[in-house]
């Protein structure tokens, strides 16, 4: 039941990933959480690798590397720093940070500012992407902010680009912390037929459905998982 459980919320985040650029581990990660804590953060990291492989292969043709080489420098000593929050925080202290990341997220995703991607900024948000991302699998926020007025095609496919990458720092910081090794990596493949239908029928359907309704659905979700991952913390 917890794997059939799992792979409904993979699949719910793949197919909102896919459909705005980003989402997969804010809808999932806690409430994954919840069933298990050995699913956070390196099972959806590596389920994130493959649906951004994915969404990248099918935006190919707008990926920009301008400002992509300062957001991956940035990214690099974010998830170092992030590996050392893992090595010192134990699963509650987690869940809270989790919790936290989430709820922030959403109050940043709905601020009416508009921030030019310049490269100072890129490097910040790599930064900042890859020391959450690292720890709580959940690294979009910061670069989807920079990205968020761009077009729609340029959204996906940059930001799938920079998740590749990011995935595959994260994964490299989280196996030597043990937060990915081979049982992390058992509970990870039954995920990736799901996190492929999202993916899929994401595509036939992303033309038909509002990306606005299906963002404030997400944040909704997102609202509700954060909260819940915060109590965790409290009744522990």
């Amino acid at each position: 039941m917890d794997t059939f459980l799992a792979a409904l919320l993979i699949f719910l985040g793949s197919f909102v990933q896919s459909s705005i650029g980003f989402g997969l581990a804010i809808v999932a990660a806690p409430l994954l959480f919840l069933l298990s804590p050995d699913y956070v953060p390196g099972p959806i990291t590596a389920v994130a690798l493959v649906l951004s492989i994915a969404n990248g292969y099918r935006y190919r043709a707008s990926i920009s590397l301008k400002g992509l080489g300062a957001a991956v420098a940035g990214r690099v000593p974010g998830s170092l720093a992030g590996g050392v929050l893992l090595l010192w925080a134990d699963t509650k202290l987690l869940s809270l940070w989790l919790g936290v990341t989430v709820i922030s997220a959403v109050l940043v995703s709905l601020l009416p500012i508009k921030i030019a991607p310049t490269p100072p900024r890129m490097a910040v948000a790599g930064f900042l992407s890859g020391f959450m991302g690292t720890s709580t699998a959940i690294g979009g926020p910061p670069m989807a902010l920079l990205l968020q007025h761009e077009r729609a095609s340029m959204i996906r496919a940059n930001l799938s680009a920079f998740f590749v990458v990011s995935c595959v720092i994260s994964l490299a910081v989280q196996a030597p912390a043990g937060y990915m090794n081979w049982h992390h990596l058992q509970l990870s493949l039954p995920l990736i037929p799901a996190t492929l239908l999202g993916f899929w029928l994401a595509t036939r359907w992303v033309d038909k459905i509002s990306s606005q309704h299906i963002r404030v659905a997400s944040l909704v979700l997102c609202t509700v998982s954060g909260i819940a991952a915060i109590a965790i913390y409290w009744r522990t």
